[in-house]
């Protein structure tokens, strides 16, 4: 990608734009409005020339700041109809847009869940008198008025309440509010099941979006979900009937005496947790009966419920391309938006860089004056003055890029003197053989082969003697010999911008870390020591399969991280429910009645000369406090003997407590399907695309190269000069320096990013984009008014109406 070309820089005033920004004129429209069009240029009025150039550059200044939100809107996949809409609305929205507010946000999110730890049932250390905690309370949801009041400022009343997700935060905060009131009035709290609505304060927080993704999904997933699960429950209703009849004569068999717990015990087997219990009494009767079972589980677990998992994989993969062709889209009909708002009537055709410059410093404020100029060249493939609006499509895979001048020498050591350069350089060619990667393979399986013999020699009690082991040294020697080998022969920067030298790194610092918590007998730290087999990671760096795995893996944790979130807000929910109906129900020897009694039995009995104690331990899993009600849910999910709690509960309240365990089992079921639908989508993803690119090289990420000559820097300095902005100009002077030291006439740079799995996707759907593009365009020409000004510039770009704009987001 290297290219060289003349410097094509226009020095141009700033000249009128073909549209301009909604914020200098009113909108009249019964839709909500429209921006005004400029057709023709007006001639200048007579007066002052200052005075004009100042308002026509305030003008300008307005049309940067309304194509920067257009392209934060594209890329933040809000839709078009929230734009903020005139002057008033748009310093709502600046407000509203920074990252102190989305810190109150969150912290008064955050400070509503946490109430739950101080509220009754509370966490006996952190209990906080009423008027404590009703006072926090009510002061956090003020702050949620601030940020709706805020909101609707920037939104308008009638958007406001479009806004669905806004209404029902409304509706919920009011609701919190009367309660809280109430509870500070009565100084006393009552039946609160509503508590379990603030999660949705942290869901409409700016840093949970992928959150919400997470939830539109799930819900997006629900519809074939529910139809096999009706199937599902549907043969369950059958064979409840059929075991009710077949087993209800054996009175020993206490699992299906009546329907109703045949339902709950063929629930339960779904599960396997009560399997092969719910079997024996009626298998002991007649073996026969063994036939029942086998065909229930055979059609209930092994068809229907991996049928389940199919059909939201399925459904997932299709959700994940319709999103990503959503956003697509969406981004595209951003960049529009904010094309026109940066080309004049003077030079349609595309946008010079004063413009684009100016767009950058709304768009990334701290983006310094070398990365704009070099941005600008990445976007301008047509090597012309103007980026195009074909260029232009091209702004979110460019502008992330990060820029870093290319080395004129090949290694950190080529200007040593020659011996030392022969030295570094044997060094560097040795680190990078094949001999010594796989001989520092050879050391790491030993030591993972030594790990497990010395681990299994060891007897229990005190893992860590005084005396630090002999191999220990030895292994944590030759890994320290390993790391200052690559460090001299790579270099610093060049060892630590390799994703597994960096783990190498962390892994050998933390062996040296427990070398000396052994060497200096520090008990609290020797779990440091425990961190040594991941070493054995670096031998999956040989087969590329387990490659693919890891970076798939790796890949996965952010949106893992989402996942767990989401699963969480569930947690919380249900652990607030749980508590308003569950707490203290539970507590030793309380289910003597119940046929899990043994689990719940607490007894001390002597034996001889000896105390024998019976603990069952399962009063444990309860919901007095938040926490316990956490760890409870936790073990739920987990699903092992999830009914001796559900059934203990039971026989402390009524047997409708057990639809609060199913309909449990049931939403984790759910998230539980679609973050293993979501794990196979991404595997099965990455593998296609191996497959299909080959050659690539993905794992280097993305890598652009361009070559900017010295009249080129010097021009932008001097553009920059004649904008009054030449305190901007510091990194593009040390390259104008740079260049003269070593006598050059251009100097190479390389942007470099991270690949997403958007990128994956572009090279995965690169037949149908532009498909998806084309058919994007005709919706467009067909929403677009039949009557257009025949003197209208750029006739490939369509104007656009608000109410068209909002239509782009699927």
């Amino acid at each position: 990608m290297r290219w060289r070309e003349p410097p094509a820089i226009y020095f141009e005033d700033y000249g009128s734009p073909v549209e301009r920004s909604s914020y200098l004129i009113e909108l009249h429209t019964n839709d909500g409005g429209s921006y005004d069009v400029i057709n023709d240029a007006s001639s200048p009025a007579a007066g002052d020339c200052c005075a004009q150039q100042s308002s026509t550059r305030h003008n300008w200044e307005m049309n940067y700041q309304e194509a920067a939100i257009y392209l934060q809107e594209g890329e933040n996949n809000d839709k078009f109809f929230t734009h903020p809409k005139n002057a008033k609305a748009l310093a709502a929205y600046l407000f509203a847009h920074n990252h102190l507010f989305y810190l109150m946000e969150l912290s008064t999110a955050l400070l509503l869940l946490l109430l739950s730890l101080c509220e009754a049932p509370a966490v006996p250390m952190l209990r906080l008198g009423i008027f404590v905690h009703a006072t926090l309370e009510l002061f956090a949801l003020i702050v949620v008025v601030f940020e709706l009041s805020m909101k609707m400022r920037w939104l308008g009343f009638q958007t406001f309440i479009r806004h669905k997700r806004t209404m029902v935060k409304t509706c919920v905060l009011f609701v919190q509010f009367i309660e809280a009131i109430v509870v500070l009035v009565r100084q006393t709290s009552h039946v609160r099941i509503t508590r379990a609505l603030r999660c949705i304060f942290l869901v409409d927080c700016r840093y949970c979006g992928a959150v919400r993704r997470n939830l539109r999904q799930i819900f997006q997933s629900l519809p074939p979900f529910i139809d096999i699960l009706l199937l599902l429950l549907f043969f369950m209703v059958i064979f409840a009937i059929l075991g009710f009849y077949l087993f209800s004569p054996n009175h020993s068999d206490p699992y299906f005496n009546t329907l109703e717990n045949s339902l709950v015990n063929l629930f339960v087997l779904l599960t396997t947790s009560n399997f092969p219990d719910v079997m024996m009494p009626s298998y002991a009767r007649n073996p026969w009966s063994c036939v029942f079972f086998i065909v229930y589980l055979s059609i209930e677990l092994y068809f229907i419920m991996n049928l389940l998992l199919a059909v939201v994989f399925d459904t997932f993969n299709d959700i994940e391309k319709r999103k990503f062709k959503s956003l697509l889209l969406h981004k595209r009909t951003a960049i529009q938006h904010a094309y026109r708002l940066l080309i004049t009537k003077q030079r349609p055709s595309g946008i010079s860089f004063k413009h684009f410059e100016g767009l950058l410093r709304f768009y990334k404020p701290r983006m310094c004056a070398r990365e704009r100029y070099l941005t600008f060249k990445a976007l301008n493939q047509s090597n012309t003055p103007l980026v195009s609006l074909k260029d232009f499509y091209n702004f979110y895979e460019v502008v992330g890029l990060k820029w870093k001048a290319k080395r004129n020498r090949e290694h950190w050591f080529d200007d040593l003197p020659r011996t030392a350069f022969l030295i570094f350089k044997g060094i560097n060619i040795l680190v990078k053989s094949r001999v010594f990667q796989y001989t520092m393979y050879t050391v790491v399986a030993v030591n993972g082969i030594w790990i497990l013999v010395e681990t299994f020699m060891l007897q229990g009690g005190n893992f860590f003697s005084r005396n630090v082991p002999w191999s220990y040294i030895v292994f944590l020697t030759i890994y320290g010999v390993e790391l200052l080998l690559k460090t001299t022969g790579l270099g610093p920067v060049e060892y630590l911008s390799s994703g597994w030298n960096l783990f190498d790194f962390s892994v050998t610092l933390f062996a040296f870390l427990g070398l000396m918590a052994l060497a200096f007998n520090m008990e609290p730290f020797y779990f440091i020591v425990v961190l040594r087999p991941l070493q054995l990671l670096r031998l999956f760096k040989l087969k590329k399969r387990y490659r693919n795995v890891l970076d798939t893996m790796f890949e996965l944790f952010p949106r893992m991280a989402s996942l767990g979130l989401t699963l969480l807000i569930f947690y919380y929910c249900f652990a607030i429910v749980g508590m308003e109906f569950f707490a203290g129900v539970v507590y030793p020897n309380c289910c003597n009645t119940s046929t899990v009694a043994d689990s719940y039995r607490w007894v001390n009995h002597t034996v001889g000369n000896k105390t024998v104690v019976e603990e069952g331990y399962y009063y444990l899993n309860n919901f007095d406090n938040i926490l316990n009600s956490f760890v409870t849910l936790f073990e739920l999910t987990v699903v092992n003997d999830w009914y001796i709690i559900m059934e203990g509960v039971t026989s402390q309240t009524t047997h409708w407590s057990r639809l609060y365990f199913m309909i449990f089992y049931i939403v984790t079921m759910v998230v539980m399907t679609i973050i293993v639908a979501f794990i196979l989508d991404a595997f099965v993803f990455r593998m296609n695309y191996t497959r299909k690119n080959q050659d690539s090289e993905e794992d280097n990420g993305i890598v652009l190269e361009k070559e900017i000559s010295k009249e080129e820097v010097v021009g932008i300095i001097e553009l920059y000069k004649r904008s009054s902005a030449a305190t901007e100009t510091t990194q593009l002077q040390k390259i104008v320096l740079q260049m003269d030291k070593y006598g050059q006439t251009s100097t190479l740079f390389l942007g470099r990013r991270s690949r997403t799995k958007s990128d994956l996707s572009m090279k995965m759907y690169e037949e149908e984009i532009q498909e998806w593009y084309e058919e994007h365009s005709r919706k467009e020409e067909s929403q677009t008014p039949s009557q257009e000004p025949a003197s209208a510039p750029n006739s490939s770009l369509k104007p656009l109406s608000l109410r068209q704009r909002s239509q782009t987001v699927i």
